[in-house]
């Protein structure tokens, strides 16, 4: 079919130019706008490992001691105090509180005239038993206490182990949607590229073939 002016080669080069539109479209270089975001999303995984897996692999470490400590204390807390107490020794100060305090009984058993009687010394025995348990006790108090700060520190290791596992986890499953989102954007905008330029160079060939009928 001629154009207005009933020349048939004047729409044959205009529907030629569409044509020639439509292919080069489909074959001039063409970059999808999501792959752009590729090379960027790509580097998350590496920066996610290096900053939160040492977080991560401390509070694994800690797991398997944790599990024998805590067992320990429910199964036998006796044995754990045992094992503390076994590594008990003096203070340094113990043996100049037992000087002083058996001088002062002496004193009182020779104001007396008990000195070296059978209940002097069972007061100084009595006297040296209370110092040393006094003593042990102290020490065993304080054992306990740094006991229960590295169970502590062990704990929380573990605990912030565990959160950055969960943290890291939802970090990776978002960057997943997150690609995924990205393919299915890029593959439409694709399809809607390629489905223009065929579109042009369709409907060019279907006008230059009016042009002559």
């Amino acid at each position: 079919m001629a154009d207005s002016s009933g020349n048939p080669w004047s729409t044959f080069m205009g529907e030629g130019a569409a044509m020639g539109a439509g292919a080069g479209s489909l074959l001039a270089p063409w970059q999808n706008p999501s792959d752009a975001a590729n090379p960027s999303m790509n580097k998350i995984p590496g920066y996610l490992q290096q900053y939160l897996s040492p977080y991560i692999q401390a509070g694994q470490n800690e797991s398997p001691q944790l599990q024998q400590q805590y067992g320990n204390l429910m199964n036998n807390p006796g044995q754990t105090i045992n094992s503390i107490g076994s590594q008990y020794h003096q203070s340094p100060g113990f043996n100049f509180a037992m000087q002083q305090a058996l001088q002062g009984s002496n004193h009182a058993a020779a104001s007396g005239g008990m000195a070296g009687s059978p209940q002097h010394e069972q007061q100084n025995m009595g006297v040296a038993t209370g110092l040393a348990n006094q003593d042990y006790n102290q020490w065993l108090t304080n054992a306990l206490g740094e006991y229960n700060t590295g169970l502590s520190g062990a704990q929380g290791m573990y605990n912030t182990g565990a959160q950055t596992g969960t943290t890291m986890g939802e970090d990776m499953a978002g960057f997943l949607a997150q690609k995924a989102k990205l393919a299915y954007e890029g593959a439409n905008s694709e399809n809607e590229h390629q489905g223009g330029g065929w579109g042009s160079l369709l409907g060019g060939a279907a006008g230059v073939a009016s042009a002559f009928l």
